[in-house]
């Protein structure tokens, strides 16, 4: 790419160059034969005034010095008669076609081509007749010369001019070009996992836009990789807690042969379903944090917290009580609410003790939910922590999803624990 650009920007100095240059080479060599005839008419004409009255009264011409004020040679200056002889001054014994024709006084300034030289005859008239023929005239070398070093210097001047162009373009190139590889080696880098790498900042708006724009593809490639993988490990957290619902129904059923198997087989499809609905709650939420919000559907919801409960709570000897009092509606996701009581039930039964009391009050503008167990006092220690054992991964998850519903999720007392899930009132 750097060969690509530095070669087109040459070419366009050198297509440029010369689309200025044939023009320009040719004004100047029609501007230094203009120049060259005007000399020469200056010096015929200086001559023929001085020399007229000899020529007019017979006398041989005494020819005057050449003005060379201007630094530049005029050339050399001859009288002729009007037998083209030359009578003074300097040129060919004979006069040629140009002196000739002049003689005759057709034209007042005849120029032309003699040999190697230039030459301009103008007639010395008296009067009605001609009385000879001033002769100037300058080696057309001299005039090549003049040219040729001219358009050697505007040749230099494009080389010069070409040069620059093109250690212009390699410093531009490099500047332009190097932002461009830094970028590819970050998108480089992206691809292969790493969501840390940034694109360097190079100056030129364009490409900085898409470095922030890169950036950015990154930040929230990253951030979403972090946030699929701590939801998937929240999520198996989560799933265990109708797992062990199911396994200790099962065992319950193995210590006892003489119940009745179809009880048990019940309460495990039951087990089953809500595993089933876990799954979907988990990867509905998964997908977006957030279901459908609707009005909840509360006496719904706390039957079936009333059945998780039983069956993690009936194997262990201990009870589930659910109370209501005067609970207003609410209008949130209902996958969202099941999930977040489903991790506080857990860890009423994992971390608690005694009876598990499940309260849905009325607290103002708000929808309060209470578990509460006869454990411990928990005293200054943060449940949602999480431990290097992995425990507060649940309460963790509970809170992010009670968040996401515009509620909250708190430890209302820690003795007996309880934890309170507030959720905002549907508008009336």
């Amino acid at each position: 790419m750097r060969r690509r650009i530095t070669s087109l920007t040459v070419l366009a100095a050198l297509v440029a160059t010369l689309l200025f240059a044939l023009p320009l080479g040719f004004a100047v060599w029609q501007y230094y034969h203009d120049d060259a005839r005007g000399d020469l008419e200056r010096a015929a004409d200086a001559a023929a005034l001085a020399v007229s009255e000899d020529l007019n009264a017979g006398r041989r011409p005494t020819v005057p010095p050449l003005d060379d004020t201007d630094g530049e040679a005029q050339g050399e200056v001859g009288i002729y008669g009007l037998d083209g002889r030359l009578l003074a001054g300097r040129g060919p014994a004979v006069g040629g076609p140009v002196e000739r024709q002049a003689a005759k006084a057709t034209v007042d300034v005849v120029i032309g081509l003699e040999g190697e030289e230039i030459a301009l005859a103008v007639p010395v008239v008296s009067g009605p007749r001609v009385t000879g023929v001033v002769r100037a005239a300058l080696p057309e070398s001299q005039l090549r010369l003049r040219i040729i070093l001219t358009w050697l210097g505007m040749a230099g001047l494009a080389v010069a001019t070409t040069g620059a162009s093109w250690l212009l373009a390699r410093r531009f190139t490099k500047r332009l070009v190097r932002p461009l590889e830094e970028l590819a080696a970050a998108a480089g880098r992206l691809g292969d996992g790493d969501f840390t790498a940034r694109s360097p900042r190079a100056g030129i708006p364009e490409i900085d836009q898409v470095g922030e724009t890169l950036d950015a593809t990154a930040t929230r490639i990253g951030e979403t990789l972090e946030r699929e993988r701590a939801f998937s490990a929240e999520a198996s957290h989560q799933l265990r807690t109708p797992l062990t619902g199911l396994r200790l129904q099962l065992e319950a059923a193995l210590e006892t042969p003489a119940a009745d198997p179809y009880a048990a087989i019940r309460a495990g499809i039951s087990s089953a379903d809500r595993l089933e609905r876990t799954i979907e709650d988990l990867l509905a939420l998964g997908r977006e944090r957030r279901a459908p919000r609707a009005e909840l559907d509360l006496g719904a919801l706390l039957d079936e917290v009333r059945q998780a409960g039983e069956a993690l709570l009936g194997p262990r000897g201990r009870a589930l009580r659910i109370r209501r009092e005067d609970p207003p509606p609410a209008r949130v996701a209902a996958a969202a609410v099941r999930q977040v009581l489903g991790v506080l039930l857990d860890n009423a039964v994992t971390h608690g003790r005694g009876t598990v009391t499940v309260l849905a009050r009325d607290a103002g503008d708000a929808l309060a939910i209470d578990v509460a167990d006869e454990g411990p006092d928990l005293g200054e220690t943060d449940p949602f922590a999480t431990a290097p054992s992995g425990h507060g991964i649940g309460l963790r998850l509970a809170r992010g999803l009670a968040e996401a519903e515009g509620g909250r999720l708190r430890l209302s007392r820690p003795d007996p624990p309880t934890f309170t899930l507030l959720l905002p009132a549907a508008p009336a």
